[in-house]
């Protein structure tokens, strides 16, 4: 995976201006992050695959384009844009990219 921090000179960002594919795997970019939430576009590219983990904070998935696989505690969720998905803390999720596939995930604070 790779990341890179986003330079906000602006208080507005257009999402879809940021949106890379890499040739394979994920390319990250964390637009802002603070004391409280982390906001991070991931743009992921077909075919890709994110094995099953937990987050010891609460996080929020807005699919922008592309489609996939969510399987959020052993449910599957569609992936297409305008999806907006809660993930509570310590929930078992895993993605499974089917086109490239860009959503902004949004990590609170720990509960």
């Amino acid at each position: 995976m790779t990341a890179a921090m986003i330079d906000l000179r602006s208080p507005a960002i257009q999402l879809r201006e940021q949106i890379e594919y890499p040739q394979q795997g994920i390319l990250s970019k964390v637009l802002l992050k603070d004391q409280v939430c982390q906001y991070t576009l991931f743009c992921l590219a077909a075919g890709t695959e994110i094995e099953e983990h937990t987050s010891a904070r609460n996080a929020t998935v807005n699919v922008i384009e592309g489609t996939g696989t969510l399987t959020l505690e052993g449910t599957d969720i569609n992936l297409h844009p305008g999806i907006f998905i809660f993930m509570p803390a310590n929930a078992p999720h895993a993605l499974q990219a089917d086109t490239n596939l860009t959503f902004l995930l949004t990590l609170s604070e720990k509960p």
